[in-house]
């Protein structure tokens, strides 16, 4: 049985957290141990498996049905009922015989300086694939796939940043798998190459290296803290302070691709959108989607008086009525 994941603890939030906490802890978790802010490549490892972790954490409690599914598991999350495909004595926890994907059983991953997929709880109760389609990407079967007969062929989702995406990257994975020959099992570890511009639901194909066939990685794309996407297109929100959306103002803004320098125009309104041609992610006709950037005026939630007083003062004096 796969071990438990407290993903509240995860995220540093209560049970009790609004869907907006949720998300607001991601945020701040994810841009604290993105991988690309890693001083070291030591770090890197470190942070790539955390940032993993705050993933599969906010995969589940991002979403409304699988976080009820979640909490209805309480105390009771290790007995057979809760197992995926309600397998009795003697079946694994797919409902299966034991085989495939489940912990401890040939094909199974184990994380290596940042691993392949999500931990075998979520697998084991949630299902490879199922977090990309909730989330608007491509969706997938309800379960680990075993491996296939009689080539051997092997399946399972490796998961990477869009930064890995757009800009390629290389992994090492650890795999344990039976030898078709002694039927001995071991595991291996693997230098995965990540090409650049790869799209979600790809597979990287390692020939050979299943249970007597090829080692096919699924690539699913982890969320971002800052981008959402819809397709191949980016979206992000720009917060402005309201000074800067009247007298207008040049924004440092990070992409995949490194930063750009961003004009906003004077007189720029809450909610506008501006896009930045081919800066989101590859489409399947070498191409690229764009980022779009929607503008978000922020106030002052606590003016200080002399702050006040100058509000006030610009109330008395401007022409502007937003209601004529």
């Amino acid at each position: 049985m796969a071990g438990y994941k407290d993903y509240y603890q995860t995220l540093g939030i209560t049970r009790t957290a609004t869907p907006e906490e949720v998300k607001k802890a991601f945020r701040k978790l994810a841009r604290e141990f993105h991988p690309d802010r890693a001083p070291t490549a030591t770090r890197k490892a470190t942070m790539e498996a955390k940032f993993k972790e705050i993933n599969e954490a906010y995969e589940v409690l991002g979403d409304p049905e699988k976080r009820k599914r979640y909490d209805e598991l309480g105390a009771n999350w290790d007995q057979p009922q809760f197992s995926r495909g309600g397998g009795g004595a003697g079946q694994g926890p797919f409902g299966g015989g034991g085989g495939g994907f489940s912990q401890g059983a040939p094909g199974d991953f184990e994380d290596s300086f940042g691993g392949a997929g999500f931990s075998d709880f979520f697998e084991q109760f949630f299902g490879r694939g199922s977090a990309a389609g909730a989330r608007g990407g491509h969706g997938g079967h309800s379960g680990p796939r075993k491996p296939k007969r009689p080539s051997g062929d092997v399946e399972a989702d490796i998961r990477i940043t869009l930064e890995e995406a757009v800009k390629g990257s290389h992994r090492q994975i650890s795999y344990r798998r039976t030898d078709p020959n002694t039927g001995e099992a071991g595991i291996h570890t693997y230098n995965v190459r990540i090409p650049a511009g790869i799209r979600e639901g790809q597979k990287i194909r390692l020939a050979g290296q299943g249970n007597g066939g090829d080692l096919f990685l699924i690539v699913r794309f982890l969320q971002h803290p800052e981008f959402r996407r819809e397709g191949d297109d980016l979206f992000y929100d720009l917060e402005l302070a309201p000074w800067e959306a009247v007298l207008g103002a040049t924004i440092a803004l990070q992409t995949l691709d490194g930063k750009v320098n961003l004009k906003i125009k004077p007189g720029t309104q809450g909610g506008q959108q501006l896009r930045l041609n081919g800066l989101g992610l590859h489409t399947e006709h070498s191409t690229r989607g764009d980022l779009h950037v929607i503008v978000r005026v922020q106030v002052p939630e606590d003016p200080s008086p002399v702050e006040r007083e100058l509000w006030e003062k610009l109330a008395n004096t401007s022409r502007f009525n937003p209601r004529e």
